[in-house]
């Protein structure tokens, strides 16, 4: 049977006649088999040496987190049977809250007007008080000096379940007091636990953010702003629970926690080593009232000095501190 030639068996050459080289490389055995077919050429590009470490963005100055002004729901709890929780909005000493913030956070970024180069970027709850608060704050600052805001389902209030019947919410929050105000969820709404769980999401995007340097916007300075500020305008346990993951606080640690007023800010700032601590702007007395106790206060005076990436291993559940003394195993009873 005749074999016909393809391009893995070329047609047969003369009895005693070698193939030339090239036509000898290109042969094979069959279609599956490149034992003898030649590697290809590997070609290196050929790098500039200032594209290979180019330095990080620098990190955000400060990290401000900023509750709504007053709303209407906090002046009158029975406005959530009538109005769904998202479209409560402020009222007009709310509306003043969120301007006096706004002139606030503007004297903070610019160092009293000492510094030139800050920016701010927002990110803020969806709810209409949430919006209409950063509204009110973005009186207080010139178009240029907002690198953006973008709007963040995941720092929206705790679902306290549709509308909401006044006598039975005081009952739930009772009930809340006694089981734990972490862990309680409320009937067709969240827990604490449950916000806690879409703020780590939203951590590890505002890290990738921060990491990336996606503050600056396009078409920018080519050198991006070492005065950049960023803003979380959300809601008062939705901000506990921001901090809790940030700093890996107990769940005793959180319910020790105090609310923010309206209208009120807490400002995580980089220390000297580009952490961030609330010991940089705050005082220590301030922060316990607020409702850190003097373990937490070390470990932000620790803060304040570490770098990014190092570890506090006498702090929390990171060392022998979170153990009792051990007894003398003689006086066990087994």
């Amino acid at each position: 049977m005749a074999v016909v030639p393809s391009k893995c068996r070329p047609a047969a050459l003369p009895s005693g006649v070698a193939p030339p080289r090239r036509a000898r490389l290109r042969w094979c055995r069959s279609c599956e088999d490149t034992l003898r077919v030649p590697r290809r050429r590997q070609v290196v590009v050929a790098v500039p040496d200032n594209t290979l470490q180019s330095p990080p963005p620098p990190r955000p100055r400060r990290i401000v987190l900023v509750r709504h002004g007053e709303s209407e729901g906090n002046v009158d709890e029975a406005a959530y049977s009538r109005v769904p929780d998202p479209r409560i909005g402020l009222t007009a000493k709310g509306w003043s809250d969120a301007e006096v913030c706004g002139r606030r956070l503007r004297d903070l970024f610019s160092d009293g007007g000492a510094s030139v180069d800050w920016k701010v970027y927002f990110y803020v709850s969806p709810y209409r008080r949430t919006l209409e608060t950063l509204r009110g704050i973005g009186h207080a600052f010139e178009p240029h000096r907002i690198a953006g805001v973008r709007e963040e389902p995941r720092i929206r209030e705790q679902d306290f379940g549709n509308f909401q019947d006044r006598e039975q919410m005081r009952v739930e929050k009772e009930l809340r007091l006694r089981y734990g105000r972490f862990f309680y969820r409320f009937p067709n709404g969240e827990s604490a636990a449950d916000v806690y769980d879409r703020i780590t999401g939203f951590r590890e995007t505002l890290r990738a953010d921060i990491d990336l340097g996606r503050f600056e916007p396009p078409g920018g300075p080519q050198r991006p702003s070492n005065n950049m500020n960023v803003v979380l305008v959300s809601h008062g346990l939705t901000l506990r629970v921001f901090l809790m993951r940030w700093y890996k606080w107990t769940v005793r640690q959180f319910e020790g926690l105090n609310n923010l007023g309206n209208g009120a800010a807490i400002v995580m700032q980089t220390g000297r080593g580009g952490r961030y601590s609330l010991l940089v702007h705050h005082g220590a007395d301030e922060l316990r009232e607020f409702g850190l106790t003097d373990e937490m206060l070390q470990d932000q005076l620790w803060q304040e000095t570490a770098r990014p990436g190092d570890l506090n291993y006498t702090f929390m559940t990171y060392g022998q501190a979170f153990f009792d003394p051990f007894a003398d195993p003689s006086s066990l009873i087994i």
